[in-house]
């Protein structure tokens, strides 16, 4: 039986800041767009320069910042 939802774990340059759950299967677009939404994340990334987001499906979103 496969779930609805799954959760994301993000990372801000390797360290884990929080997570988010989002839709089985959900596009990138879906699961940044949950990620820019977190609080948490936002306070991490305020005042830097985004230079890299990879995102493993189903597992994890990690930001790489400057």
């Amino acid at each position: 039986m496969k779930e609805n939802v799954a959760t994301i774990v993000i990372q801000v340059n390797g360290k884990l800041r929080g997570q988010v759950e989002v839709p089985s299967g959900a596009s990138d677009e879906q699961v940044f767009a949950a990620v820019d939404a977190n609080e948490n994340v936002r306070k991490w990334l305020a005042g830097k320069e985004l230079v890299k987001r990879i995102h493993i499906p189903g597992k994890l979103v990690n930001l790489v910042i400057r």
